[in-house]
């Protein structure tokens, strides 16, 4: 079974997504967190500690991985899944800087005066998006239950910079992917969950 889990911030989507996997974790299989944060610095070594200590007693495995993604399902074998969450790791795999994005072809320049600044930020784009579709595919593939948290940021009505802007739009196209996928979608509003479908 998949199940996406989506709200704001601070809406209580976290606690009822890690509320869904633990009902449906009852064969004894291994449970795991699957946490996409990238750790820049000290506030958010300290978040992490704090988000662990909050989960410590739920019996989770925790894997960090804030990009590729797919690169765990090997790792895994059978199991049921949270990955906490689809925003940071679009935003992580979107906002790579010198590295490469594997399978995406060549490194593409960041400079706007390229006359196929365009056209390469276009491809880059689609083929991002393809490319944690495919991983979602092949992660819930992988695992008895995936439960997926995502973040609803597309209703501020705030005209954004360009790159911000691309970052809502890529988002929106893989929660809709995500949402067509799943068995459940749930919306967290103020901390009360709402069965969408």
């Amino acid at each position: 079974m998949m199940i996406l889990v989506y709200g704001g911030s601070g809406s209580g989507k976290s606690a009822f997504a890690e509320q869904r996997i633990t009902e449906l974790n009852d064969s004894g299989v291994p449970l795991y967190y699957l946490a996409t944060m990238q750790v820049y610095g000290n506030e958010d070594r300290e978040r992490v500690r704090r988000h662990r200590m909050l989960r410590k007693d739920k019996g989770f495995i925790t894997l960090e991985q804030p990009r590729d993604i797919g690169l765990v399902v090997d790792r895994l074998g059978k199991g049921d899944v949270l990955l906490e969450c689809m925003s940071n790791l679009v935003a992580n795999e979107m906002f790579r800087t010198e590295e490469a994005v594997e399978g995406l072809g060549e490194k593409l320049d960041d400079n706007a005066n390229d006359e196929h600044y365009m056209d390469d930020k276009l491809i880059f784009y689609k083929c991002l998006v393809i490319k944690i579709k495919n991983d979602i595919a092949a992660l819930n593939k992988s695992c008895d239950n995936l439960v997926v948290v995502s973040n609803n940021v597309f209703e501020d009505g705030i005209k954004y910079d360009k790159s911000t802007m691309e970052y809502i739009k890529a988002l929106g196209d893989i929660n809709r992917y995500l949402a067509g996928l799943s068995d459940e979608v749930w919306e967290v509003v103020a901390g009360i969950p709402i069965r969408v479908k």
